[in-house]
């Protein structure tokens, strides 16, 4: 297991679990979850030559959760990243993001190539800024809206997440899973709701759908469950909230790096599974990525992987890691 220590970084304490020695290798995780989604990928990259340093990002964790919502940018996200290069006397890595952790690593590379060498992406790809807020482009009907537009009023999601902590992580993490996928759609064939692609009832919660079988799937464990559902029984869950309560501020920040690519070396990975893969548009993206990502080396589809990318097919990620890693400019 890696070691973990408490550093002092833009302005706030930030846990991280490293290991191994060698150039430098950030792992930054999404909703919800903590460095621990990164458990597997810290051994093997460590054992591959690399020092690898996963953080519990703001509102997570053992790491500090600023109240005020203003304070989960993605100036304050990327700047939390720098702030760790800096706190470790290191010039530059390799950053690697997850869901929320691979916008935060898009944007990274986007605006400190300096500090950045080169990016890995899971399920999230690089998406250029929208012409209008993105709330206003969400998805939504009569009945149902998208669930990033459900999280926007504080407190709502907040009661609904916490009131199990570790139900609602074992029931994410199946249902969002490719084995989660696979089972609603067997459910749906044989008559049942067909999947709703992350739209949340009005009136209705978030946590839709079978709860997770009573037998979990190879990939993950009831002590993976326990330890997930301590850090968020601990935290609550409104830090990892409030990143989705700045989407729009975020846009209307960044209108200074609208039109620049990501021009560092990129790779991107995810599941033929995943739901954010399946969101309308995502092909046309994948299909003209390198427009917008010029030094892209390969997007990795993995045949019934999920949304938890790096949990869900440990192995092939961290192969992947290593061979992109290992190929660009030190």
């Amino acid at each position: 297991m890696p070691t973990q220590r408490i550093v002092e970084c833009n302005g706030i304490r930030i846990n991280i679990a490293e290991q191994g020695e060698g150039p430098l290798v950030l792992l930054v995780h999404g909703f919800p979850e903590s460095w621990f989604s990164w458990r597997h990928q810290i051994a093997a990259l460590a054992a591959a030559g690399f020092r690898v340093v996963a953080p519990d990002m703001r509102g997570y964790g053992r790491s500090d959760a600023p109240q005020a919502i203003d304070q989960y940018t993605i100036l304050h996200l990327v700047g939390d990243m720098v702030g760790i290069l800096d706190t470790l006397g290191v010039a530059t890595a390799v950053i690697v993001g997850h869901d929320w952790g691979a916008s935060v690593a898009w944007q990274a590379a986007l605006m400190r190539p300096d500090r950045f060498r080169a990016v890995a992406a899971l399920s999230v790809p690089f998406r250029p800024r929208s012409k209008a807020l993105p709330t206003s482009l969400m998805p939504r009907t009569e009945n149902a809206q998208f669930y990033q537009l459900y999280f926007q009023e504080p407190g709502v999601a907040e009661a609904e997440l916490g009131r199990d902590p570790r139900a609602t992580i074992r029931n994410m993490l199946f249902g969002a899973s490719g084995d989660g996928v696979a089972a609603a759609r067997a459910a749906a064939a044989a008559g049942g709701p067909a999947p709703n692609l992350g739209m949340v009832p009005k009136g209705g919660g978030f946590l839709q759908g079978p709860a997770a079988p009573k037998t979990l799937p190879a990939w993950l464990t009831e002590s993976d469950i326990d330890f997930y559902g301590e850090e968020f029984r601990r935290s609550g869950f409104r830090g990892a909230l409030n990143y989705y309560r700045n989407i729009d501020r975020n846009w209307e920040i960044t209108g200074a790096v609208a039109g620049l690519p990501v021009s560092i070396p990129a790779l991107y990975i995810a599941g033929d599974r995943d739901f954010i893969v399946a969101v309308p548009g995502t092909d046309q993206l994948l299909a003209n990525m390198k427009s917008f990502v010029p030094a892209l080396r390969k997007i990795q589809m993995l045949p019934g992987c999920g949304h938890w990318t790096q949990q869900e097919r440990p192995n092939e990620v961290s192969a992947a890691l290593i061979e992109f890693i290992r190929g660009v400019p030190a």
